[in-house]
């Protein structure tokens, strides 16, 4: 089958959208073959981990063992690539367990519990051997650890309901991304329709000192620049003039790219506006700001040594907001350059900083608005530190409901998202308990588990009591066999074995008298 699909897609003369539609499927495939084949393997070697844990020797081939170590350094190979990779995002895991963790403690006692049955049946038998009784012991350990476990579960959202803090603000980071191409006009008034309070962008310097958005070093990920200027595709993009700037498409590389799948949602009349975006300019950005009464939020990269505004841009920046008719205060102003001159030339700015300060160096810079990314806002210095001074935190990027609803129980003011026209659909936490309710759940489920627990093992006792106490009578060939597995031969069994020696020696004798 995966050679004529293969064959279908090197050699049919289909149109060439049919052609890296099925290639890709192809590709898909593939991929999900070796990832169920892995997966497969991966329990293979639980099953022979828990064959040596029943006392059974393993035998393995060349093939076996050439395989699994494979798997070793390829997993291995992948945990450090990922760790690299992923480096600044580990920290999401820790956020994510505050938000799950009450769940996730339920589920692992569950899951342990469960395994009640199987420990039983390997403690609860005729044989004791150090391996019972220290399986025995590491799991009734684990269940006191995850009986206490709850002690040390911290999460915002364990709160009273009076105390929860009014919804943060959201904030159009770079527009609606999802909805527009980035830092287009067209991507602010999306954010705009999800009723965002300020939009927030990253601005960069021209040539020629025209402040425009643009969050990539270069222009060629979100525009035409290898069409139009070929040999100057990895240049900066400040070393761009804005007529030549102006002159690039900035909307056909989202529907190409498409890269939050969202373009087949898109009418026809959206991505006829979207073919036809140009770079926005800070001055066009402001001007939309205040037609709508909306704030900005941007942060203003300097241009490199040779350009020549590098020690301009600051000015630049500031000329372009006196100029326009946006009010001071609803600008803030982010980047530390300056500021003091900042201040001077326009009072009325809000200062903000991306940099987490102690309370009385913020008041001192005349800082009144914090923007942090979501792994620096813990929630005991919003409530302790910043809430208590007047420092409202705005949190980036902050995109999936779980996170909003974290940063709402953490009590931020504000966040920036991606995503305005999904967090516009979250009117509450997703959950939200009190301490007392959450004790509640804490004490009735570990009563639960024990009750459960006792019960497996009396049960599991009860029956090895009634076989003990039937004798000989119940003993067959299976149950000899079976019992074989232990390691020390016991009384039973050798009393077992007698009688199957005895009763074969009888079946002869009655054979031969017939």
């Amino acid at each position: 089958m995966y050679t004529s699909v293969w064959k279908a897609c090197v050699f049919t003369s289909l149109p060439v959208f049919i052609f890296q539609w099925e290639c890709s499927w192809f590709f898909l495939l593939c991929c999900s073959f070796l990832l169920l084949f892995v997966w497969s393997y991966f329990w293979l070697e639980i099953l022979a981990l828990w064959h040596i844990v029943l006392g059974q020797q393993l035998n393995l081939y060349w093939i076996h063992k050439i395989v699994v170590l494979a798997i070793l350094l390829t997993t291995t190979t992948g945990v450090v690539f990922i760790d690299d990779f992923w480096q600044d995002e580990w920290d999401i895991v820790i956020i994510s367990l505050q938000f799950t963790g009450p769940f996730l403690h339920i589920g692992a006692l569950a899951v342990v519990t469960a395994l009640g049955w199987v420990i039983a049946g390997q403690v609860v038998r005729v044989e004791r051997s150090r391996l019972q009784v220290v399986t025995l012991v590491i799991y009734v350990s684990l269940l006191l650890v995850l009986y206490l476990v709850p002690l040390f579960i911290s999460s915002p959202c364990i709160m009273d309901r009076s105390k929860l803090g009014p919804r943060p603000a959201v904030i159009g980071r770079r527009g609606a991304p999802m909805l527009a191409p980035e830092h287009t006009i067209m991507s602010f008034s999306k954010a705009l329709q999800q009723k965002v309070t300020a939009l927030e962008a990253d601005v960069t310097i021209s040539l020629d000192g025209v402040p425009f958005l643009m969050r990539d070093r270069t222009l060629r990920r979100t525009t035409n620049v290898d069409k139009l200027f070929p040999a100057r595709q990895d240049h900066d993009a400040s070393f761009f003039n804005w007529t030549e700037i102006r002159s690039l498409n900035a909307g056909l590389w989202f529907l190409r790219d498409d890269p939050y799948w969202t373009v087949q949602y898109m009418s026809e009349k959206d991505r006829n506006r979207t073919a036809n975006q140009t770079v926005c300019s800070l001055a066009e950005l402001l001007r939309l700001a205040a037609r709508m009464n909306r704030s900005v939020i941007f942060s203003l990269r300097r241009p490199p040594r040779q350009h020549p505004h590098h020690q301009l841009w600051v000015s630049d920046a500031l000329k372009v907001i006196q100029r326009s008719s946006i009010l001071p205060e609803q600008v803030m102003w982010t980047p530390d350059w300056y500021r003091k001159k900042v201040r001077a030339a326009v009072p009325l700015l809000q200062q903000t900083s991306d940099e987490k300060l102690p309370v009385a160096e913020l008041k001192e810079r005349g800082i009144s608005t914090l923007t942090l990314h979501y792994s620096q806002a813990r929630a005991q210095d919003i409530s302790r530190q910043f809430s208590g001074s007047n420092v409202s935190v705005n949190v980036y990027p902050v995109n999936e409901p779980w996170l909003y609803s974290l940063m709402w129980c953490s009590g931020v003011q504000s966040v920036s998202s991606d995503a305005p026209h999904i967090l516009k659909k979250v009117p509450n936490p997703v959950w939200i308990m009190s301490a007392d309710e959450y004790g509640l759940i804490w004490i009735t489920s570990d009563l639960i588990s024990v009750a459960i627990v006792i019960g497996i093992f009396i049960f599991q006792n009860y029956h090895l009591i009634r076989w003990k106490m039937s004798g000989m009578r119940s003993y067959n060939p299976e149950q000899i066999m079976l019992s074989a597995v232990v390691r020390r031969p016991s009384r039973d069994v050798n009393l077992m074995k007698e009688k199957l020696i005895f009763s074969g020696e009888t079946h002869e004798h009655t054979t031969v008298w017939r």
